[in-house]
Protein backbone atom coordinates (compact mmCIF):
# COMPACT_ATOMS: atom_id res chain seq x y z
CA UNK A 1 0.00 0.00 0.00
CA UNK A 2 1.43 3.38 -1.00
CA UNK A 3 1.34 6.00 1.72
CA UNK A 4 0.46 9.58 0.78
CA UNK A 5 3.46 11.87 0.35
CA UNK A 6 2.27 13.86 3.38
CA UNK A 7 2.94 10.78 5.53
CA UNK A 8 6.21 9.86 3.83
CA UNK A 9 8.02 13.21 3.56
CA UNK A 10 6.32 16.28 4.97
CA UNK A 11 8.83 18.73 3.48
CA UNK A 12 8.45 17.34 -0.05
CA UNK A 13 4.67 17.42 0.42
CA UNK A 14 4.72 21.11 1.39
CA UNK A 15 6.81 21.95 -1.69
CA UNK A 16 4.52 19.95 -3.99
CA UNK A 17 1.35 21.42 -2.48
CA UNK A 18 2.63 25.00 -2.76
CA UNK A 19 3.54 24.42 -6.41
CA UNK A 20 0.13 22.87 -7.12
CA UNK A 21 -1.68 25.77 -5.49
CA UNK A 22 0.35 28.29 -7.44
CA UNK A 23 -0.47 26.42 -10.63
CA UNK A 24 -4.15 26.46 -9.66
CA UNK A 25 -3.95 30.24 -9.27
CA UNK A 26 -2.71 30.60 -12.85
CA UNK A 27 -5.55 28.41 -14.10
CA UNK A 28 -8.23 30.51 -12.34
CA UNK A 29 -7.48 33.91 -13.85
CA UNK A 30 -10.59 36.13 -13.83
CA UNK A 31 -12.55 33.62 -11.74
CA UNK A 32 -13.89 34.95 -8.44
CA UNK A 33 -12.57 32.75 -5.68
CA UNK A 34 -13.15 33.09 -1.92
CA UNK A 35 -9.86 31.33 -1.14
CA UNK A 36 -6.62 33.28 -1.34
CA UNK A 37 -4.74 30.42 -3.02
CA UNK A 38 -1.47 32.31 -3.35
CA UNK A 39 -1.38 33.00 0.39
CA UNK A 40 -2.37 29.42 1.17
CA UNK A 41 0.57 28.26 -0.99
CA UNK A 42 2.92 30.62 0.87
CA UNK A 43 1.72 29.34 4.24
CA UNK A 44 2.19 25.71 3.25
CA UNK A 45 5.66 26.53 1.98
CA UNK A 46 6.38 28.26 5.29
CA UNK A 47 5.55 25.01 7.09
CA UNK A 48 8.32 23.31 5.13
CA UNK A 49 10.74 26.14 5.89
CA UNK A 50 9.94 25.85 9.59
CA UNK A 51 10.95 22.18 9.48
CA UNK A 52 14.33 23.25 8.07
CA UNK A 53 14.66 26.01 10.67
CA UNK A 54 13.95 23.51 13.43
CA UNK A 55 16.66 21.22 12.05
CA UNK A 56 19.12 24.14 11.91
CA UNK A 57 18.35 25.11 15.51
CA UNK A 58 18.84 21.58 16.80
CA UNK A 59 22.14 21.24 14.90
CA UNK A 60 23.31 24.55 16.40
CA UNK A 61 22.67 23.30 19.94
CA UNK A 62 24.47 20.02 19.27
CA UNK A 63 27.49 21.76 17.77
CA UNK A 64 27.79 24.24 20.63
CA UNK A 65 27.69 21.46 23.19
CA UNK A 66 30.11 19.26 21.23
CA UNK A 67 32.58 22.16 21.19
CA UNK A 68 32.08 22.71 24.93
CA UNK A 69 32.61 19.02 25.67
CA UNK A 70 35.77 18.97 23.57
CA UNK A 71 37.31 22.26 24.66
CA UNK A 72 36.13 23.29 28.11
CA UNK A 73 37.55 21.73 31.27
CA UNK A 74 34.38 22.27 33.34
CA UNK A 75 33.01 19.10 34.88
CA UNK A 76 29.70 20.14 36.46
CA UNK A 77 27.85 21.15 33.27
CA UNK A 78 29.08 18.16 31.23
CA UNK A 79 26.09 15.97 32.13
CA UNK A 80 23.72 18.72 31.00
CA UNK A 81 25.57 19.13 27.70
CA UNK A 82 25.41 15.37 27.14
CA UNK A 83 21.69 15.28 27.95
CA UNK A 84 21.06 18.21 25.62
CA UNK A 85 22.94 16.54 22.77
CA UNK A 86 20.97 13.33 23.30
CA UNK A 87 17.67 15.22 23.26
CA UNK A 88 18.54 17.18 20.12
CA UNK A 89 19.74 14.05 18.30
CA UNK A 90 16.53 12.23 19.21
CA UNK A 91 14.40 15.12 17.95
CA UNK A 92 16.43 15.31 14.73
CA UNK A 93 15.83 11.58 14.15
CA UNK A 94 12.09 12.21 14.53
CA UNK A 95 12.22 15.22 12.24
CA UNK A 96 14.14 13.29 9.56
CA UNK A 97 11.69 10.42 9.85
CA UNK A 98 8.82 12.80 9.06
CA UNK A 99 10.77 14.70 6.38
CA UNK A 100 13.52 12.43 5.01
CA UNK A 101 14.41 14.92 2.28
CA UNK A 102 15.81 17.17 5.02
CA UNK A 103 18.68 14.72 5.53
CA UNK A 104 20.45 16.12 2.47
CA UNK A 105 20.40 19.54 4.18
CA UNK A 106 22.33 18.38 7.26
CA UNK A 107 25.90 18.77 5.89
CA UNK A 108 25.35 22.33 4.70
CA UNK A 109 23.53 23.31 7.91
CA UNK A 110 26.38 21.90 9.98
CA UNK A 111 28.90 23.86 7.91
CA UNK A 112 26.79 27.02 8.27
CA UNK A 113 26.51 26.65 12.05
CA UNK A 114 30.16 25.83 12.81
CA UNK A 115 31.35 29.48 13.02
CA UNK A 116 28.60 30.41 15.48
CA UNK A 117 29.31 27.36 17.62
CA UNK A 118 32.99 28.28 17.71
CA UNK A 119 32.12 31.82 18.77
CA UNK A 120 29.74 30.51 21.43
CA UNK A 121 32.34 28.28 23.07
CA UNK A 122 34.90 31.10 22.98
CA UNK A 123 32.42 33.47 24.65
CA UNK A 124 31.47 30.84 27.24
CA UNK A 125 35.12 30.30 28.12
CA UNK A 126 35.68 34.04 28.50
CA UNK A 127 32.57 34.47 30.67
CA UNK A 128 33.70 31.74 33.01
CA UNK A 129 37.39 32.67 32.88
CA UNK A 130 38.19 29.20 31.59
CA UNK A 131 41.02 28.32 29.27
CA UNK A 132 40.08 26.37 26.15
CA UNK A 133 42.11 23.20 25.63
CA UNK A 134 42.62 24.09 21.95
CA UNK A 135 41.72 26.75 19.40
CA UNK A 136 38.09 26.17 18.32
CA UNK A 137 39.14 26.82 14.70
CA UNK A 138 41.30 23.69 14.89
CA UNK A 139 38.27 21.50 15.62
CA UNK A 140 35.79 20.33 13.00
CA UNK A 141 32.54 18.46 13.34
CA UNK A 142 30.71 17.00 10.36
CA UNK A 143 27.15 15.83 9.78
CA UNK A 144 27.98 12.27 10.85
CA UNK A 145 29.46 13.44 14.16
CA UNK A 146 26.45 15.65 14.80
CA UNK A 147 23.97 12.83 14.23
CA UNK A 148 25.75 9.78 15.62
CA UNK A 149 25.66 8.69 19.26
CA UNK A 150 29.28 9.42 20.18
CA UNK A 151 30.79 12.37 21.98
CA UNK A 152 34.21 14.02 21.75
CA UNK A 153 36.80 12.90 24.29
CA UNK A 154 37.25 15.07 27.35
CA UNK A 155 39.92 17.75 27.08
Amino acid sequence: MNKPLHDVDFLRWTIAQAAALRHAVTMRINTPDPIDWASVAEEIEALGRSERAQLRSRIAVILEHLFKLALLPATDPRAGWLDSIDTQRREIRRLLKDSPSLKREVPSLVADELPDARRAVTRAAARHHAALSADPASLEFDAHQVLDDRYPPEP
